[in-house]
């Protein structure tokens, strides 16, 4: 591949132009459409295939980025976020445009192995896809990698495209990591991609709670429709929910808040749900009661006064608690009469 920033590949020959309008158009100028004033790069230029710039499915972002990422000179971020940096579309458009070039060809994903036991995937971006599919190994002259992170390129190498890497069998499956060294990602509660049964589906495992929540989904968003497959390998997640407690119409909030807008295709609702499930997890409710407040300590209320009692000696009325006692008068009287 020649060095974008250099013309030794190119040879010299007239290119046709036409000078800027003034008064009058040469000749044999078209009577319609663009006219091309042309100028010969001698530095700080890029060949481009016409099959990407007229690319008949590619939408103008896509061939734009394309036409950008191959620009570049190598180290080059081009990740979503610095493309974001760069153009003033969003990272939805940018992600679209980046899923486009994937789809023709021109951004190739590939898994390659890092030595330790490690592996990275690397994404290519191919100047002439069907040129490197034609050769043998896949050694074509515009390819450039970049190591790839959560969907995107961090910087342009250029490297002839290998081979992919053979996946080693589940049991020994290393674990896969990027270049930079960052946080271990958390364990999924749902069975791993590479843990997948291939058994068929019995109609016993759909059925049940958890079950029927995945397969109404659909119902809140026809994007969110999941295969029996799917659904049976989900439905430990969602238990897990309905074990701590959460409702069938909470899941479903959770699971359908906040979705991108209808313009927005969701490729892979499985893992879509599958993250959702497993990063907004809840707490199990706790077991002791819940805490009251302490009830003040107050001492107890004081006697009320002592109800009217009749005197069984005099019939006078007095105030006492025993009904059966006689007023003072008359047991001072009993007590001399007892002397």
């Amino acid at each position: 591949m020649a060095d974008p920033q250099s013309n030794a590949a190119l040879s010299a020959h007239p290119l046709p132009a036409y000078p800027l309008p003034t008064h009058r158009l040469p000749a044999d100028a078209p009577r319609a459409g663009v006219l091309h004033v042309r100028h010969r790069h001698t530095e700080r230029y890029t060949v481009v295939g016409n099959h990407l710039a007229q690319h008949r499915l590619l939408s103008a972002t896509a061939i734009g980025i394309g036409v950008h990422i191959q620009s570049l000179p190598d180290g080059a971020p081009v990740t979503i976020k610095a493309l974001t940096q760069r153009f003033p579309e969003g990272e939805v458009t940018i992600g679209r445009a980046l899923r486009e070039l994937e789809a023709a060809g021109y951004l190739v994903r590939r898994r390659v192995p890092l030595g330790g036991g490690r592996i990275a995937t690397r994404t290519f971006f191919v100047e002439q896809p069907g040129a490197v599919q034609a050769s043998a190994g896949g050694t074509g002259s515009g390819a450039a990698a970049s190591a790839s992170a959560a969907g995107g390129a961090q910087g342009l190498v250029s490297v002839p495209m290998p081979a992919p890497a053979p996946v080693p069998a589940p049991e020994r499956l290393p674990v896969a990591v990027s270049e930079s060294v960052g946080a271990p990602r958390p364990a999924s509660v749902v069975t791993p991609l590479h843990k997948r049964s291939t058994a068929p589906v019995q109609d016993t495992a759909l059925n049940g709670p958890a079950a029927d929540l995945l397969a109404r989904l659909r119902l809140a968003d026809s994007r969110l429709l999941l295969s029996a497959r799917d659904v049976q390998r989900l439905v430990p997640a969602v238990e897990t929910w309905l074990a701590r407690s959460a409702t069938p119409d909470q899941i479903t909030r959770t699971l359908t808040a906040s979705l991108p807008s209808q313009a927005v295709p969701i490729h892979h609702p499985d893992r879509f749900l599958e993250y959702r499930l497993t990063t907004l997890l809840p707490p199990p409710l706790p077991t002791a009661p819940p805490r009251t407040a302490t009830a003040t300590t107050t001492a107890p209320p004081a006697p009320g006064p002592a109800p009217l009692a009749t005197c069984d000696g005099c019939e006078r009325a007095f105030r006492t608690h025993d009904p059966q006692a006689l007023c003072r008068d008359c047991r001072t009287e009993a007590a001399h009469s007892a002397i």
